[in-house]
């Protein structure tokens, strides 16, 4: 079957509304925003955008609807490479939204989100022709029944699944998870699927032979991750200035699917991944300051010596 896409995703796609403040007010308190910006975010939608950015040839096969705010993430989906040709239309349908506060004083933020409207791509809409034109698959664990479809469906054409999975509590996110032959996830989401504590131990909890890569994102402390269950290795996190942390997770998911669906090794991908991560975190908002593949060897020519 023809491959017309490196990666293809159907998860999270949202409209950003990002405020800065230079501090968080204490509770019933006031503060004032410095900075306010519209920006796509998402799992899923930032993931997608990176892999673009990256050098892959990204599509996005989820369900919106005809309103303002989905047009708004189609129009920068569309402007930064990402085909949206597979896009299924449903009156009503829209992507989330979010507000995001971003703390100035120490580049964390908080987010608060809306999934009023949005719909998913039912297991039916999950076809052989097209799950098969991908050379990845993208999965987060909103979606898990079409999920679980598509990737029965990868595995068929030997397509490997790539995971952005936040919330172990998701309706069939378990079942998916057992699906996933990358699984890319968070200190913090490994720690409550494995009451282990450790990076380490979470990922020997996770990893095991029949998964190609098992990766936990740790922040500053890095990564730690395995291949296929065998020895566990750290990538370090590269040293920036960081000015706004939204989005890193999903730019590290993103540039890691590229790399895979590039044919680049698991170790490369995890370096690649950090370094597009690393660079994202040094500008503000989920999508604006994730690099170019070029800028991102740029980068690491200079910081793996």
């Amino acid at each position: 079957m023809e491959k017309r896409w490196d990666v293809l995703g159907f998860g999270v796609v949202s409209v950003d509304e990002l405020l800065y403040v230079e501090q968080y007010p204490p509770y019933g308190g006031k503060v004032e925003v410095v900075l306010r910006r519209r920006q796509g975010g998402g799992l899923t939608g930032t993931a997608l955008v990176a892999a673009a950015r990256s050098g892959a040839r990204a599509a996005y096969c989820g369900v919106l609807g005809r309103d303002e705010l989905s047009r708004s993430a189609l129009d920068e989906l569309e402007r930064e490479g990402v085909d949206c040709a597979p896009v299924l239309f449903q009156p009503g349908a829209r992507p989330t939204q979010s507000v995001v506060l971003v703390e100035r004083a120490t580049a964390q933020r908080t987010i608060f989100f809306s999934r009023a409207g949005v719909a998913e791509r039912l297991p039916e809409a999950m076809t052989d022709e097209l799950i098969g034109a991908a050379r990845v698959l993208f999965v987060d664990h909103t979606n898990a029944a079409g999920g679980l479809r598509a990737a029965e469906l990868a595995h068929r054409h030997g397509i490997p699944v790539v995971s952005d999975i936040e919330d172990e509590r998701a309706p069939g996110a378990a079942a998916l998870l057992a699906r996933v032959d990358h699984l890319v996830a968070s200190i913090e989401f490994g720690r409550r699927l494995t009451g282990e504590s450790d990076p380490m131990a979470v990922v020997r909890a996770l990893a095991h032979s029949g998964r190609a890569c098992c990766a936990i994102t740790a922040g500053e402390q890095g990564v730690w991750y395995a291949e296929r269950g065998g020895e566990v290795r750290h990538q370090p996190a590269f040293r920036v200035a960081v000015v706004d942390t939204t989005g890193c997770g999903d730019v590290f998911h993103g540039a890691y699917a590229a790399c895979i669906a590039l044919g680049e090794g698991v170790e490369r991908a995890i370096s690649v991944a950090a370094a597009t991560a690393a660079l994202k975190a040094t500008q503000p908002g989920g999508r604006a300051g994730i690099p170019t593949r070029q800028e991102v060897e740029r980068f690491l020519a200079t910081h793996c010596r």
